[in-house]
């Protein structure tokens, strides 16, 4: 098992679009089990390679109750979103202490290469979808809080100030 540090935020990987993949690769399969055995440890629901400073469209999510169903993605995109909203709590690694409640679809479809380097097509709901979106998110140089209101931003990011100061 191999756990990778996660970047803190305001590190210049968290805010920049990743590169695609372009192709599956052993490397990639080795960060994608880094990947996974990191998103255990904190425990979470997913992981992309920038938040562990690889800027590289790579992510992985898995929302299952008993684990161990992680989904490998490179590239992802969201094909489709439901217009049906759903709140969650979401929080990073990367700005430990805090987190939101954000609003997003629903249900999404989102297009990836496998692992083994097919593109497949797969719907996601529920805390599922969050956890993709959430991801894809990252992998284009956005955080969760980037959702939020400018206030309720400003406040968020102060808390999370605060607390990195405290130590």
């Amino acid at each position: 098992m191999t756990t990778r540090v996660c970047v803190p935020w305001p590190h210049p990987v968290l805010k920049t679009t990743a590169a695609d993949v372009p192709a599956i690769t052993d490397e990639v399969r080795a960060t994608w089990r880094d990947m996974v055995d990191t998103m255990e440890a904190m425990p979470g629901y997913g992981l992309a390679a920038v938040q562990i400073g690889i800027p590289l469209r790579l992510a992985v999510v898995d929302c299952s109750e008993a684990r161990g169903q992680a989904v490998l993605m490179a590239n992802p995109e969201v094909l489709h979103a439901s217009v049906q909203p759903r709140e969650h709590e979401e929080a990073s690694p990367n700005l430990p202490g805090v987190s939101a409640v954000v609003s997003r679809p629903r249900a999404v479809t989102v297009r990836f290469l496998n692992a083994e380097g097919t593109v497949e097509e797969r719907d996601f709901v529920g805390l599922w979808a969050t956890s993709a979106q959430h991801q894809i998110d990252h992998l284009a140089g956005k955080m969760y809080f980037d959702r939020l209101s400018p206030l309720k931003r400003k406040m968020l990011l102060a808390k999370a100030d605060k607390l990195r100061r405290r130590g």
